[in-house]
Parts: structure tokens; sequence; C-alpha cells
């Protein structure tokens, strides 16, 4: 059997090609849910939109940015956590906070988010003297705790609600129970593996050492905060009839993130809406497409503005070498300090060392006359 399934991923490996595969995987979600989205969207009018939208409350409003707030809080400890794990306790959490929060606002929006937010952390971390290796383990670590976290979530909420993930995968709820009792048992044996000894993945460079049973429970535990706001985030934005109990909106709203983050759109724009849209198919469209639009712009739109500036200010103060330490002297003509990296001096502004001539071999000046 062993072999029977390698002889097959060779050959989808050598004929066809994983990244295709991805990549078609992609394409038909984004295609289906453009679909979905269609349907859903047809009949609504821009104008009953915008009159939900102004129906709001303020107080809604302000406690769905303020969830949101708290969950890209949350979100830099991803970071601080997992600079801990390979090592790297030099990094404050000033700098974990700045590559957390700009590398994921850039990530959800412009899509591809493995490959963007490596990008912005690279650029963050690389002036402290992590290499490309070491942001690549970050980026693992990290991810390793989005999907505990995830993973954790689901499971439990499934668990209690199997009707609630029905409404988008339309599996009876005997065999989501099953589902979540499968995630769930996979969970507990993951912290008992890596509980009893310490844990090794990779090779050479590439070697990564996984946290333990405590400090993986951690790493749960910021995954669920994490999703937690996010989820009440959107909760206070959904239309307050019929009512939905807060577990089980949470099970969909997780299941259609996830949706829209493995179509790799930016945003999960398509997918993770038109999942919202057959998820909560008993709430009026018009109010329940002003929620999400209002979440848009509080999770994506104002994240990336405030990031894009925050880098865009950064790269100006580098460039300009006005960034230093704080504490320290201003520095010296010809060398560099920031506040990100070591101090060092440009090459330009280097001087040659002082040589003694030999009074032997020094040239002997001409007086006029000689």
């Amino acid at each position: 059997m062993v072999n029977a399934l390698h002889a097959v991923a060779r050959f989808f490996d050598q004929r066809i090609g994983w990244n295709r595969i991805g990549i078609a995987i992609s394409v038909t979600v984004i295609a289906v849910a453009a679909m979905v989205l269609y349907h859903s969207l047809r009949d609504i009018s821009i104008k009953e939109v915008m009159l939900a939208i102004k129906a709001r409350s303020m107080r809604d409003v302000i406690l769905a940015a303020l969830f949101v707030a708290l969950s890209y809080c949350t979100l830099t400890f991803y970071d601080l956590f997992a600079l801990r794990t390979i090592g790297r306790k030099q990094v404050p959490y000033r700098i974990a906070a700045l590559a957390g929060f700009t590398s994921y606002s850039v990530g959800h929006n412009v899509g591809a988010s493995v490959f963007t937010a490596a990008a912005v952390r690279y650029r963050v971390y690389s002036v402290w003297g992590l290499t490309a290796i070491d942001v690549a383990k970050i980026c693992f670590v990290a991810g390793l705790t989005f999907w505990l976290g995830n993973a954790t979530v689901l499971g439990l909420g499934i668990a209690y609600d199997p009707s609630a993930a029905s409404a988008i995968d339309q599996l009876p709820s005997g065999v989501n129970r099953i589902i979540a009792g499968v995630i769930l048992a996979l969970l507990a044996a993951y912290v008992i593996w890596v509980w009893r000894e310490p844990r090794q993945i990779g090779r050479r460079n590439w070697k990564v050492t996984l946290p333990g049973g405590p400090l993986t429970l951690l790493q749960i535990l910021i995954g669920i905060v994490d999703l937690g706001f996010c989820t009440l985030g959107m909760y206070v934005l959904m239309p307050t009839e019929p009512h939905i109990p807060f577990i089980s909106m949470g099970v969909i709203f997780v299941t259609a993130t996830l949706l829209g983050f493995a179509s790799t759109s930016p945003g999960g724009l398509g997918v993770f809406d038109a999942a919202m849209f057959v998820g909560f198919w008993e709430f009026e469209k018009d109010s329940l497409l002003a929620g999400l639009l209002l979440f848009r712009l509080f999770y994506y739109i104002v994240p990336f503005a405030l990031a894009l500036g925050i880098l865009g200010i950064r790269e100006f103060l580098l460039d300009v070498h006005v960034l230093h330490p704080p504490g320290t002297s201003s520095p010296a003509a010809g060398e560099f300090v920031c506040a990100d990296c070591e101090p060092s001096r440009s090459p330009k502004h280097r001087q040659m060392p002082h040589v003694q001539v030999p009074a032997s071999q020094r040239p002997v000046s001409r007086q006029s006359g000689d």
C-alpha cells in the first residue's frame, strides 16, 4: 500500500507537478466561490446595503474596531513566540510587534501570504542579523501557531454544534462530529508527542526544535485568543435577527476564513464572502453584506493602510540614518546607528589605517635653487 502511494506521488510530481495541482485547486475554489457570490448578490440593492450600514449602531462599530485591534495585538505574539522558540532572544518585543503587524496586514491583503508575509518579515528582521533561514523558521512556527489555534477552535466548536459546519460542508451532523473527534484526537496526540521529549524537524541549518508540551499549550492559547477577538469583531456586526449563538457563528466564520486563506486570493476576496453567505443563509443578504463590508474595512483595509505607512516611514528614517537606540548619543559622522540594527560604518567613511613611514623612505622636498 505504501509503495503504491509513493508511486502515485512520483507520478504526480513528474508528470503533472504538485504546484500545478495547487494552482488548479485554488482556481477551482475561486471559480465556485465567484458563482455562489454572484447568485447571492445579484438581487441585492446597493441603496439598501448603504442603509443597512448606516443602521449599525455606533457602539457596535466601535466594539468591532476594538476587537479587531485586539486580534492584531495578539498576532504580534505569534512572532514573539517564534523568535523565542528559535533562540533569537535579542530581538525585542517592539520589533516582533512591527514585523508581526506589518507582515500579516500586507499578507492578508496582497494574497499568497506565505511569501508576502515572509518578505516583509525578512526586511524587518534582516537588520537585526537574522538570515533568510531564521525568517523561514519564524514563518513556520508562526504558521504552526495559527493552525493549532484554528484546529482547536474548529474541533471544539464542531463537536459542540456540528450542524453549524453542516451549513457549509453540507455533511450530516454525525459525520461532522466524527471529523471533530478526529481533529481533537490528532491535537491531543501531537501535544503528547512533543511533551514526552524534545522534538526536532528539518535538517542541518533548517532544523527547528518544536515547543515542548507546556509551550505548545501556550501556542494553542495564543491562536485561540486571536481567533476569539477576530470572531467577536464579526459577531457584533452580524444582523440581530435571527439570533445565532456565538460558538455556532464562530464555526462558520473560522471555516469561511480558512477557505479564503486556502484560495490564496487577496483577503480571501470572494471565497470568504461566498462561504459566509452559504453558512448564514437565513439572514437578510443586505444586512449581512453590510456587516461583511464593515468587517473588511476594519480587518483588511485600515491595517493595510497603517502597515504601508509604518513601513514607508521606517524606510525613510533608515535611509536618512535618523533612527538610533534610545539612551545613546547621536551617531558620529559616517556612522550608521538605527533602532533596528547594530552600529556599522559605511565604506565611504572608513578611514585608512595610519602607517608610520621610516625617515629614510620619505620623499625629500626640493627647495628652489637646488
